[in-house]
Protein backbone atom coordinates (compact mmCIF):
# COMPACT_ATOMS: atom_id res chain seq x y z
CA UNK A 1 0.00 0.00 0.00
CA UNK A 2 1.11 3.85 -0.29
CA UNK A 3 2.53 5.35 2.44
CA UNK A 4 -0.03 7.77 4.53
CA UNK A 5 1.10 11.53 5.69
CA UNK A 6 -0.39 12.94 8.37
CA UNK A 7 0.39 16.20 10.07
CA UNK A 8 3.88 14.94 8.99
CA UNK A 9 4.16 11.63 9.97
CA UNK A 10 4.35 9.26 7.13
CA UNK A 11 2.96 5.81 7.68
CA UNK A 12 3.72 2.79 6.19
CA UNK A 13 2.11 -0.65 6.45
CA UNK A 14 5.17 -2.91 4.93
CA UNK A 15 5.84 -6.65 6.06
CA UNK A 16 9.03 -6.89 6.78
CA UNK A 17 9.39 -3.35 7.69
CA UNK A 18 11.14 -3.24 11.10
CA UNK A 19 14.72 -4.99 9.56
CA UNK A 20 14.82 -1.50 7.29
CA UNK A 21 14.45 0.00 10.37
CA UNK A 22 18.18 1.21 10.95
CA UNK A 23 18.43 2.18 7.13
CA UNK A 24 15.61 4.43 7.25
CA UNK A 25 16.60 5.87 10.59
CA UNK A 26 20.03 6.84 8.49
CA UNK A 27 18.57 8.18 5.53
CA UNK A 28 16.69 10.55 7.90
CA UNK A 29 18.81 11.18 10.66
CA UNK A 30 22.31 9.99 10.26
CA UNK A 31 24.02 11.76 12.79
CA UNK A 32 21.40 10.91 15.53
CA UNK A 33 21.78 8.49 18.35
CA UNK A 34 18.85 5.99 19.12
CA UNK A 35 17.01 5.54 22.25
CA UNK A 36 14.61 2.62 21.58
CA UNK A 37 11.90 2.27 24.49
CA UNK A 38 9.84 -1.22 24.91
CA UNK A 39 8.18 -3.27 27.26
CA UNK A 40 10.32 -5.91 28.96
CA UNK A 41 8.18 -8.76 27.06
CA UNK A 42 8.74 -6.68 23.86
CA UNK A 43 12.35 -6.15 24.46
CA UNK A 44 12.84 -10.19 25.01
CA UNK A 45 11.26 -10.97 21.52
CA UNK A 46 12.03 -8.11 19.10
CA UNK A 47 14.57 -6.60 21.15
CA UNK A 48 17.50 -8.16 19.26
CA UNK A 49 16.12 -7.97 15.76
CA UNK A 50 15.61 -4.10 16.40
CA UNK A 51 19.16 -4.02 17.76
CA UNK A 52 20.74 -5.89 14.65
CA UNK A 53 18.39 -3.56 12.66
CA UNK A 54 19.42 -0.30 13.78
CA UNK A 55 23.26 -1.62 14.79
CA UNK A 56 24.68 -2.39 18.08
CA UNK A 57 25.21 1.72 19.31
CA UNK A 58 21.36 1.21 20.05
CA UNK A 59 20.40 1.97 23.50
CA UNK A 60 17.13 0.02 24.69
CA UNK A 61 15.12 1.01 27.62
CA UNK A 62 12.87 -0.97 28.85
CA UNK A 63 9.99 -0.98 31.78
CA UNK A 64 7.22 -3.43 32.81
CA UNK A 65 4.95 -4.36 30.96
CA UNK A 66 0.99 -3.23 31.19
CA UNK A 67 -0.82 -0.35 32.02
CA UNK A 68 0.12 0.05 35.66
CA UNK A 69 3.76 0.53 34.17
CA UNK A 70 1.99 3.90 31.77
CA UNK A 71 2.45 6.43 34.38
CA UNK A 72 4.25 9.62 35.43
CA UNK A 73 6.77 7.67 37.47
CA UNK A 74 7.77 5.69 34.60
CA UNK A 75 8.20 8.47 32.33
CA UNK A 76 10.44 10.23 34.62
CA UNK A 77 12.73 7.07 35.15
CA UNK A 78 13.05 7.22 31.31
CA UNK A 79 14.10 10.50 30.40
CA UNK A 80 16.26 10.62 33.79
CA UNK A 81 17.66 7.27 31.84
CA UNK A 82 18.69 9.29 28.69
CA UNK A 83 20.09 12.53 30.62
CA UNK A 84 22.60 9.94 32.32
CA UNK A 85 23.29 8.82 29.36
CA UNK A 86 23.88 12.66 27.89
CA UNK A 87 21.06 12.18 25.10
CA UNK A 88 21.14 15.70 23.66
CA UNK A 89 18.83 17.25 21.26
CA UNK A 90 20.16 15.37 18.30
CA UNK A 91 18.00 11.60 19.94
CA UNK A 92 15.53 10.08 17.84
CA UNK A 93 12.90 8.02 20.48
CA UNK A 94 11.69 4.56 18.96
CA UNK A 95 8.69 3.11 20.66
CA UNK A 96 8.11 -0.37 19.58
CA UNK A 97 5.54 -2.02 21.38
CA UNK A 98 1.50 -1.91 21.93
CA UNK A 99 -0.41 1.04 22.68
CA UNK A 100 1.17 1.38 26.12
CA UNK A 101 4.57 1.74 24.95
CA UNK A 102 3.65 4.01 21.69
CA UNK A 103 1.84 6.46 24.08
CA UNK A 104 4.79 6.57 26.93
CA UNK A 105 7.19 6.58 24.09
CA UNK A 106 5.78 9.04 22.29
CA UNK A 107 5.61 11.26 26.03
CA UNK A 108 9.18 11.15 26.26
CA UNK A 109 9.75 12.32 22.92
CA UNK A 110 7.45 15.18 22.92
CA UNK A 111 8.93 16.32 26.31
CA UNK A 112 12.66 15.61 26.38
CA UNK A 113 14.62 18.76 25.71
CA UNK A 114 11.31 20.05 24.68
CA UNK A 115 10.68 17.61 21.75
CA UNK A 116 12.90 15.30 20.30
CA UNK A 117 12.13 13.41 16.82
CA UNK A 118 10.09 10.05 17.36
CA UNK A 119 9.37 6.80 15.44
CA UNK A 120 6.81 4.25 16.51
CA UNK A 121 6.75 0.43 15.54
CA UNK A 122 3.88 -0.91 16.40
CA UNK A 123 3.80 -4.93 17.42
CA UNK A 124 0.30 -5.27 18.65
CA UNK A 125 -3.23 -5.36 16.30
CA UNK A 126 -4.61 -2.14 18.64
CA UNK A 127 -1.12 0.10 18.10
CA UNK A 128 -0.97 -0.59 14.36
CA UNK A 129 -4.53 0.42 13.92
CA UNK A 130 -4.95 3.26 16.70
CA UNK A 131 -2.66 4.00 19.04
CA UNK A 132 0.25 4.88 16.98
CA UNK A 133 -1.65 6.79 15.11
CA UNK A 134 -2.51 10.48 15.35
CA UNK A 135 0.05 12.03 17.55
CA UNK A 136 -2.01 11.75 20.77
CA UNK A 137 1.06 10.69 23.42
CA UNK A 138 0.57 10.64 27.58
CA UNK A 139 0.15 8.71 31.01
CA UNK A 140 -2.38 7.67 33.61
CA UNK A 141 -2.42 9.02 36.86
CA UNK A 142 -4.53 7.95 39.96
CA UNK A 143 -7.82 10.62 38.70
CA UNK A 144 -8.04 8.92 35.47
CA UNK A 145 -6.39 7.75 32.20
CA UNK A 146 -4.57 9.79 29.92
CA UNK A 147 -4.86 13.19 31.66
CA UNK A 148 -1.60 14.09 31.10
CA UNK A 149 0.43 14.14 27.43
CA UNK A 150 0.52 16.07 24.31
CA UNK A 151 0.13 15.75 20.88
CA UNK A 152 3.30 15.36 19.47
CA UNK A 153 3.58 13.28 15.75
CA UNK A 154 5.72 10.66 14.88
CA UNK A 155 8.28 11.27 11.83
CA UNK A 156 7.83 7.83 10.89
CA UNK A 157 5.05 5.16 11.75
CA UNK A 158 6.14 1.14 10.43
CA UNK A 159 3.60 -1.13 10.69
CA UNK A 160 5.15 -4.75 9.94
CA UNK A 161 2.28 -7.10 9.93
CA UNK A 162 4.70 -10.24 10.57
CA UNK A 163 4.97 -8.86 13.80
CA UNK A 164 1.43 -10.17 14.52
CA UNK A 165 2.49 -13.78 13.64
CA UNK A 166 3.65 -14.04 17.76
CA UNK A 167 0.27 -12.23 18.70
CA UNK A 168 -1.66 -14.53 21.56
CA UNK A 169 -5.71 -14.73 20.94
CA UNK A 170 -6.08 -12.03 23.98
CA UNK A 171 -4.06 -9.25 22.33
CA UNK A 172 -5.89 -10.04 19.01
CA UNK A 173 -9.57 -9.62 20.65
CA UNK A 174 -8.32 -5.94 21.90
CA UNK A 175 -6.86 -4.92 18.69
CA UNK A 176 -9.86 -6.11 17.10
CA UNK A 177 -12.42 -4.06 19.32
CA UNK A 178 -10.69 -1.02 18.09
CA UNK A 179 -11.50 -2.48 14.63
CA UNK A 180 -14.91 -2.91 14.98
CA UNK A 181 -15.04 0.52 16.40
CA UNK A 182 -13.66 2.23 13.06
CA UNK A 183 -16.87 -0.20 11.35
CA UNK A 184 -19.21 1.25 13.53
CA UNK A 185 -18.07 4.84 13.45
CA UNK A 186 -17.30 5.15 9.96
CA UNK A 187 -17.79 1.87 7.45
CA UNK A 188 -20.66 -0.80 7.60
CA UNK A 189 -18.90 -3.06 4.66
CA UNK A 190 -15.87 -2.75 6.80
CA UNK A 191 -17.54 -3.84 9.95
CA UNK A 192 -19.51 -6.80 7.86
CA UNK A 193 -15.93 -7.83 6.52
CA UNK A 194 -14.32 -8.01 9.77
CA UNK A 195 -17.40 -9.97 11.25
CA UNK A 196 -16.77 -12.32 8.56
CA UNK A 197 -13.33 -12.95 9.28
CA UNK A 198 -13.38 -13.09 12.96
CA UNK A 199 -12.99 -17.21 12.37
CA UNK A 200 -9.64 -16.75 10.99
CA UNK A 201 -9.00 -14.02 13.01
CA UNK A 202 -9.75 -15.79 16.00
CA UNK A 203 -7.67 -18.87 14.97
CA UNK A 204 -4.35 -20.60 15.53
CA UNK A 205 -2.91 -19.45 12.13
CA UNK A 206 -0.55 -16.35 11.93
CA UNK A 207 -2.21 -13.22 11.00
CA UNK A 208 0.96 -12.31 8.33
CA UNK A 209 -1.83 -12.30 5.51
CA UNK A 210 -3.31 -10.27 2.47
CA UNK A 211 -6.39 -10.21 4.18
CA UNK A 212 -5.11 -9.29 7.56
CA UNK A 213 -3.24 -6.63 5.80
CA UNK A 214 -6.05 -5.34 4.24
CA UNK A 215 -8.38 -5.16 7.37
CA UNK A 216 -5.08 -3.14 9.04
CA UNK A 217 -4.99 -0.81 5.86
CA UNK A 218 -8.43 0.09 5.90
CA UNK A 219 -8.42 1.05 9.91
CA UNK A 220 -5.57 3.21 8.95
CA UNK A 221 -7.22 4.70 6.61
CA UNK A 222 -10.34 5.43 8.67
CA UNK A 223 -8.43 7.04 11.19
CA UNK A 224 -6.02 9.16 9.37
CA UNK A 225 -9.13 10.43 7.52
CA UNK A 226 -10.78 11.96 10.52
CA UNK A 227 -7.23 12.97 12.22
CA UNK A 228 -6.40 14.97 9.16
CA UNK A 229 -9.53 16.63 9.40
CA UNK A 230 -9.35 17.50 13.05
CA UNK A 231 -5.78 17.34 14.43
CA UNK A 232 -6.58 18.46 17.90
CA UNK A 233 -10.05 16.49 19.07
CA UNK A 234 -12.16 20.20 18.56
CA UNK A 235 -14.52 18.77 16.46
CA UNK A 236 -14.89 15.66 14.17
CA UNK A 237 -12.40 13.51 15.88
CA UNK A 238 -14.07 13.23 18.80
CA UNK A 239 -16.25 10.46 17.34
CA UNK A 240 -12.89 8.16 17.88
CA UNK A 241 -13.47 8.88 21.47
CA UNK A 242 -17.53 6.14 20.97
CA UNK A 243 -17.12 3.57 23.81
CA UNK A 244 -14.26 5.09 25.40
CA UNK A 245 -16.20 7.44 28.13
CA UNK A 246 -17.01 4.14 29.95
CA UNK A 247 -14.40 2.39 28.94
CA UNK A 248 -11.45 4.90 30.61
CA UNK A 249 -13.96 5.17 33.72
CA UNK A 250 -13.94 1.15 33.76
CA UNK A 251 -10.04 1.26 33.22
CA UNK A 252 -10.19 3.19 36.03
CA UNK A 253 -12.42 1.53 38.53
CA UNK A 254 -11.34 -1.80 38.02
CA UNK A 255 -7.49 -0.98 38.69
CA UNK A 256 -7.29 -1.67 34.97
CA UNK A 257 -7.68 -5.46 35.04
CA UNK A 258 -9.93 -5.02 32.04
CA UNK A 259 -7.72 -5.00 28.61
CA UNK A 260 -8.50 -1.87 26.85
CA UNK A 261 -10.41 -3.50 24.07
CA UNK A 262 -12.13 -5.08 26.69
CA UNK A 263 -13.01 -2.34 28.09
CA UNK A 264 -13.93 -0.80 25.04
CA UNK A 265 -16.36 -3.55 23.52
CA UNK A 266 -18.12 -2.84 26.92
CA UNK A 267 -17.88 0.59 26.58
CA UNK A 268 -19.38 0.54 23.05
CA UNK A 269 -22.29 -1.91 23.99
CA UNK A 270 -23.10 0.55 26.65
CA UNK A 271 -23.08 3.72 24.96
CA UNK A 272 -25.14 2.20 22.25
CA UNK A 273 -27.34 1.82 24.47
CA UNK A 274 -27.14 5.22 26.38
CA UNK A 275 -27.88 6.35 22.69
CA UNK A 276 -31.12 4.51 22.60
CA UNK A 277 -32.28 4.79 25.81
CA UNK A 278 -32.05 8.80 25.20
CA UNK A 279 -33.39 8.65 21.05
CA UNK A 280 -29.86 9.37 19.57
CA UNK A 281 -29.98 5.82 17.77
CA UNK A 282 -31.91 3.47 16.27
CA UNK A 283 -33.67 0.58 18.39
CA UNK A 284 -31.48 -2.72 18.31
CA UNK A 285 -28.11 -0.85 17.68
CA UNK A 286 -26.82 -2.05 20.78
CA UNK A 287 -27.89 -5.69 20.84
CA UNK A 288 -26.36 -5.71 17.14
CA UNK A 289 -22.78 -4.25 18.32
CA UNK A 290 -22.87 -6.73 21.10
CA UNK A 291 -23.57 -9.66 18.90
CA UNK A 292 -20.08 -9.12 16.93
CA UNK A 293 -18.33 -8.26 20.32
CA UNK A 294 -19.27 -11.53 21.45
CA UNK A 295 -18.79 -13.26 18.49
CA UNK A 296 -15.25 -11.78 18.98
CA UNK A 297 -15.11 -13.00 22.23
CA UNK A 298 -15.10 -9.72 23.80
CA UNK A 299 -17.37 -9.05 27.02
CA UNK A 300 -20.34 -6.34 26.69
CA UNK A 301 -21.35 -6.34 30.38
CA UNK A 302 -20.49 -4.28 33.31
CA UNK A 303 -18.03 -7.32 35.13
CA UNK A 304 -19.72 -8.11 38.39
CA UNK A 305 -18.71 -6.65 41.45
CA UNK A 306 -18.09 -2.97 39.56
CA UNK A 307 -20.35 -0.29 41.49
CA UNK A 308 -22.14 1.85 38.66
CA UNK A 309 -21.51 5.07 40.75
CA UNK A 310 -17.84 4.50 40.74
CA UNK A 311 -18.12 4.25 37.07
CA UNK A 312 -20.62 7.33 36.53
CA UNK A 313 -17.91 9.77 39.22
CA UNK A 314 -14.97 8.32 36.89
CA UNK A 315 -16.55 9.57 33.91
CA UNK A 316 -16.62 13.04 35.21
CA UNK A 317 -11.97 13.28 34.78
CA UNK A 318 -12.96 12.56 30.89
CA UNK A 319 -11.69 14.83 28.82
CA UNK A 320 -14.99 16.00 27.03
CA UNK A 321 -16.48 16.84 30.22
CA UNK A 322 -17.30 20.18 30.18
CA UNK A 323 -19.08 22.57 33.36
CA UNK A 324 -19.53 19.57 35.36
CA UNK A 325 -21.46 18.09 32.12
CA UNK A 326 -19.66 14.78 30.88
CA UNK A 327 -20.37 14.45 26.61
CA UNK A 328 -20.14 11.42 24.90
CA UNK A 329 -19.64 10.39 21.43
CA UNK A 330 -22.70 8.25 20.69
CA UNK A 331 -23.57 6.40 17.37
CA UNK A 332 -26.78 6.51 15.85
CA UNK A 333 -26.50 3.65 13.81
CA UNK A 334 -23.91 1.47 12.25
CA UNK A 335 -21.66 4.49 10.16
CA UNK A 336 -23.17 7.46 11.77
CA UNK A 337 -22.60 9.44 14.93
CA UNK A 338 -24.74 11.19 16.65
CA UNK A 339 -25.00 14.76 16.69
CA UNK A 340 -26.02 17.79 18.52
CA UNK A 341 -25.78 21.62 18.01
CA UNK A 342 -23.59 20.54 15.02
CA UNK A 343 -21.38 18.79 17.41
CA UNK A 344 -20.11 15.28 17.27
CA UNK A 345 -20.34 14.51 21.31
CA UNK A 346 -24.07 14.97 23.13
CA UNK A 347 -24.62 16.15 26.65
CA UNK A 348 -25.51 13.22 29.16
CA UNK A 349 -26.51 13.72 32.22
CA UNK A 350 -25.52 11.20 35.02
CA UNK A 351 -28.77 9.82 36.03
CA UNK A 352 -29.36 8.31 31.97
CA UNK A 353 -25.86 7.01 32.69
CA UNK A 354 -26.95 5.39 35.79
CA UNK A 355 -30.10 4.16 34.38
CA UNK A 356 -27.93 1.96 31.80
CA UNK A 357 -25.42 0.82 33.80
CA UNK A 358 -27.83 -0.76 36.71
Amino acid sequence: MAARTLHGARIEVAPGALATLGARLRDRWPAHRVACIADDTVAARYGAAAREAIGGDLTLLTFPAGEASKTRATWAALTDALLARGFGRDTVVVGLGGGVTTDLAGFVAATYLRGVPLVLVPTSLLGMIDAAIGGKTGVDTPAGKNLVGAFHHPELVLIDPALLTTLPVSARRAGLAEAIKHGVIADAAYLDDIVAQLPRLLGDGPLDDPATRALVDRSVDIKVDIVARDEREAGLRQVLNVGHTLAHALEQVTGYRLAHGEAVAIGMVLEARLAEDLGHARPGLADRIADICTAAGLPVTLPSGVDPDAVVAATHTDKKSRGGTVRYSLPADIGTIATASGGFTVAVPDAAVRRILT
